[in-house]
């Protein structure tokens, strides 16, 4: 093993895992540290990929069991195979793990296991059950991401209660899951097992669902949601939750207790930053645990970086991977950008939910004025033939330049979808100037054609 880099990368997550190749890209000599067997962090290993794996694995057996027969496809003898699901999961988690092992191999990027832990002077310590080592380097990257937050009350035992990290991996259906938490992960999670045949009960402390989403786009998502079956229970405090055997007993202030046979606890997530060293190496995080960094990423201790979740903001992948490059790009030749006001989110729900740019809570919040243009995916031609008919598209344009300025959409493939948006909001780009930009027919994309046109009352569908 070397004993000396230009850059040590603590973490192998997206952001970690990135920023470590383009380093050596770019000449580092380079080595990134992870105590997990499998690279790419939570995202790859307990996360975006098996979720999505679930997801669309999920959303085939419901199909096949509930709505192939209305297109003239009659299907008998299903059967769902919870073991096979879960090992095509596991499957897809390992193929992208050797993948990302041996873009590292590739680059010359040294993967070293262990635990990573700063101590100072540009050395870090790694532990490992072989033993404990010492490496220095000219500069540290800390990439370690977060970890599932729990409430006072609520101890997750890795069984009966867990987190998403548990959620993707029980063995059998639950009768009843009560999800803690209505954001992003208690719904994409609740969705696979009600999906499944468990019946879902979503307990949120606030008096809405996915909180940051635009306020329209969740009520829309929340009405969808109650009819595919979910139960919501708004405005609702969780006290605590106990076990006994198989059945769980989830304490509500003010109302009767609920019991269920599994809890998922998804209320957030915090930085992961334990037994990091961070005191000791000089670097200030805030009161919430996230690292203080500066434009350029670097904390308060001289030579010391980081990205990611563990300095907060949204907590994405695809955020933490642009951070990664840009931290790197900025050490190596003083430009890195991230335009952080157009970070695509995606909720992988059915129908999914995709926003980019501000939401009109946000622009009233500042003042600005805007125009609105929205048109339904019921009257899309594609969408309609396809069967994916709930949702819309709404198109936020400022009212004096016509500058898009946010783009929400509520429909099937949305995350795919808001990504048109994405790039022209990254150009500056003008509702007229997408609703003048040809779109193929038929095609859901013509949906955000026609919310561009509609900003300025001229939808032709709608």
């Amino acid at each position: 093993m070397s004993d000396a880099f230009d850059l040590i990368v603590v973490g192998a997550g997206p952001g970690g895992y990135v920023a470590a190749i383009r380093a050596a890209q770019l000449g580092m000599k380079t080595a990134v540290i992870e105590r997990e067997s499998k690279l790419g962090g939570t995202c790859l290993r307990v996360g975006c990929i098996p979720s999505k794996a679930l997801l669309e694995s999920s959303e085939l057996y419901e199909k096949s069991a509930k709505h192939f027969a209305e297109r003239g496809l009659k299907v008998s003898g299903l059967e769902l195979d919870l073991a096979q699901m879960m090992k095509h999961k596991d499957g897809v988690v390992s193929t992208l793990d050797a993948g990302i092992q041996g873009l590292l191999k590739k680059n010359r990027v040294e993967r070293i296991f262990g635990h990573g832990q700063l101590l100072g002077g540009g050395k870090v310590e790694v532990r490992s059950n072989s033993g404990t080592t010492q490496i220095s380097g000219k500069r540290i990257l800390i990439a370690t991401g977060s970890v599932p937050s729990s409430l006072p009350g609520i101890q997750p035992d890795g069984d009966r209660i867990g987190t998403s990290t548990e959620a993707l991996a029980w063995p059998e259906v639950p009768q009843h899951l009560v999800v803690i938490g209505g954001g992003v992960i208690g719904l994409e999670l609740g969705t696979v097992w009600r999906r499944l045949g468990a019946k879902v009960t979503v307990l949120e402390y606030l008096p809405r669902i996915m909180p940051g989403i635009d306020e329209q786009v969740a009520a829309e998502a929340r009405k969808i949601f109650e009819k595919q079956g979910v139960v919501f229970r708004l405005g609702t405090k969780v006290t605590g939750v106990s076990v006994a055997g198989t059945q769980c007993t989830v304490s509500i202030d003010g109302a009767e207790p609920l019991t269920c046979d599994r809890v998922l606890v998804a209320v957030g997530r915090r930085p992961c930053t334990d037994s990091l060293g961070l005191e000791a190496a000089g670097v200030a995080t805030d009161r919430r645990g996230f690292i203080q960094v500066n434009s350029s990423y670097q904390t308060t201790a001289s030579g010391v970086f980081a990205i990611g979740d563990v300095i907060g903001g949204a907590m994405l992948a695809h955020k933490a991977e642009e951070e990664g490059i840009a931290c790197i790009e900025k050490m190596a030749t003083g430009h890195g950008h991230i335009n952080y006001a157009i970070i695509p989110a995606v909720v992988y729900t059915e129908p999914e939910i995709a926003s980019a740019g501000a939401n009109e809570d946000a622009l009233q919040a500042a003042g600005i004025k805007y125009r609105a243009g929205k048109f339904a995916f019921a009257a899309n031609g594609r969408a309609r033939a396809g069967g994916h008919t709930d949702g819309f598209v709404k198109v936020l344009a400022d009212e004096a330049t016509d500058r898009v300025l946010g783009v929400h959409i509520i429909g099937t493939h949305a995350g795919e979808l808001i990504h048109e948006a994405a790039v022209a909001m990254q150009f500056g780009a003008s509702s007229e100037d997408i609703a003048r930009c040809c779109h193929a027919h038929p095609t859901l994309s013509e949906a955000v054609k026609e919310a561009a046109m509609a900003v300025d009352k001229r939808a032709i569908h709608s």
